[in-house]
């Protein structure tokens, strides 16, 4: 059975802010910025048109939208986390924005056929068992002439130095391991494209951590698991963590990982 399950569905009051709090501190991160400037960009919306974003998360892209569109114009959040709705719903209030948010995930947008102009889905691809019916659900929503952004993680491109190349490698392929679709960012131009998609340009950006923290949470997660199944020994994971301690005190580290942003548009 399909699934889409990038966030949790059930937080404490603790918990939710929490989750808005983690995805606000993502989406300050400047290769997200400049990626997300470059959709907007790319998607050049005008007065008067319609927009989507599909998995609008705590809702920013949208209140962007709906300043872009203008008030002859509409600008909608499908987002499938309530919580993350809620929060979106709250901001857009506050900020006196025509912005609206609906229930919805990419494998069902709650419109129908040719209803926007433009649409983004930023970081939802890789968490999709079926990447290729939520391609076909953004090529239904579209107008014929309309556009569409879609931005992911390329989870195969991550770097992690210094540290034993083995050792390394089986850190990365568990976190793979651990990914819906870990490779989403390379397979998005074929994704689109056999959606009846016409590629336009291709955009990316290094995710590329602050050298200070050293392994940084997901490393000391990912290699516990790694550790769990039986890829490294404890030791090894042990001499990873301190590898990238002195590192980071002498300068030479680097973890980072690549994301991949497509235009495409509908053909007329």
């Amino acid at each position: 059975m399909d699934t889409y399950s990038p966030r949790p569905d059930r937080f404490d009051s603790a918990g939710q802010d929490q989750l808005v709090d983690v995805r606000d501190l993502q989406a300050a991160l400047p290769a997200i910025r400049r990626l997300r400037t470059w959709a907007h960009e790319a998607l050049a919306l005008r007065l008067g048109e319609s927009a989507v974003d599909i998995g609008s998360g705590t809702g920013s892209e949208v209140l962007a939208f709906a300043e872009a569109v203008g008030p002859t114009g509409t600008a909608i959040g499908v987002e499938p986390d309530p919580n993350l709705l809620a929060s979106a719903e709250r901001r857009a209030e506050q900020a006196g924005s025509s912005a609206k948010f609906h229930s919805g995930d990419a494998y069902g947008i709650p419109f129908g056929a040719e209803t926007f102009d433009a649409a983004l889905c930023e970081r939802v691809f890789q968490h999709l068992t079926a990447p290729g019916r939520a391609a076909n659900e953004i090529a239904r929503v579209l107008r014929p002439g309309g556009r569409t952004v879609v931005v992911d993680v390329d989870w195969g491109t991550a770097i992690v130095h210094p540290g034993e190349l083995s050792v390394v490698r089986q850190v990365i392929d568990t976190l793979a391991a651990a990914t819906t679709n870990p490779r989403s960012g390379r397979r998005l131009p074929g994704l689109l494209t056999r959606a009846g998609l016409v590629i336009d340009d291709i955009g990316s950006h290094a995710l590329v951590q602050e050298r200070t923290v050293g392994a940084g949470s997901l490393v000391t997660r990912i290699s516990a698991m790694a550790v769990a199944r039986g890829a490294i020994t404890e030791a090894q994971r042990d001499q990873l963590l301190s590898d990238l301690r002195r590192g980071a005190e002498t300068g030479d580290i680097h973890l980072s990982v690549t994301m991949f942003a497509v235009l495409a548009h509908k053909p007329r």
